[in-house]
């Protein structure tokens, strides 16, 4: 597969059929990279089936209360993103590292009657919306959720670096709102709630709610922000 295929997403190639790899503590957002770590045998197969075809995967966030039925089928936050498998490495045994990207919103349907030690579901693909309506503009919305989170960021260099980058790069309002509600250390309920939002103005408004709350708490001493590529998450 070509960097650029890694890249992109055509919706038309797009069988509305998805595997679905749920956590209870994680939550990805379109347009950003995380790394996972693969051990469980029925995310292993998904993860071998996906390299083999289209390297395409749901992650998806469990709902509360998963914690007595994880290793059947516990209910599932009803908007989950679309990933594609960049890189991988299989380690001695038989575990993988993996390095996901974030492709698009998606909107579970119905959950398909298993054929496979992991889940599938049919989904509909949700697209950002920017609506023409009174109230803040895309661009002052965007200039003022760039200023709240420059004054929210933790005193680290690296993610100030990785941030100024980010911050001078001409990048729509709705990429800069996946890009900071994933970095930014909140509630995954909260992230849930930013990731179920294709209104790109409403979703600038809750982070911007967020990103305030943030910088007058007492964890802005602490940081707020992680760095841009997060640590590994364990399934």
């Amino acid at each position: 597969m070509s960097s650029f295929e890694e890249l992109s997403f055509t919706a038309q190639n797009f069988s509305g059929k998805v595997r679905l790899f749920p956590l209870p503590n994680l939550v990805i957002f379109p347009h950003v990279m995380q790394p996972l770590h693969i051990f469980e045998p029925r995310y292993r197969c998904l993860l071998e089936d996906a390299l083999a075809t289209d390297r395409l995967v749901a992650m998806a966030l469990l709902t509360p209360g998963w914690e007595s039925n994880y290793e059947g089928m516990p209910p599932l936050c009803p908007v989950a993103c679309l990933s594609r498998v960049t890189t991988y490495h299989c380690l001695e045994d038989g575990t993988y590292n993996v390095l996901l990207l974030g492709l698009q919103r998606v909107r579970l349907v119905r959950e398909i009657e298993p054929q496979k030690l992991y889940r599938e579901a049919e989904v509909t693909l949700c697209e950002d919306c920017y609506p023409v309506c009174p109230g803040p503009t895309g661009r002052v919305l965007q200039q003022r959720l760039r200023d709240a989170f420059v004054r929210a960021l933790p005193l680290l260099p690296e993610v100030q670096e990785q941030m100024d980058q980010l911050l001078t790069t001409d990048i729509s309002l709705g990429v800069l709102t996946d890009v900071i509600s994933f970095m930014l250390e909140i509630a995954i309920g909260h992230k849930e709630t930013l990731l179920a939002e294709v209104n790109v103005h409403r979703r600038a408004q809750m982070l911007l709610e967020h990103l305030e709350s943030i910088a007058k708490g007492p964890t802005r001493q602490n940081g707020s922000a992680g760095a841009f590529l997060p640590r590994f998450s364990m399934n």
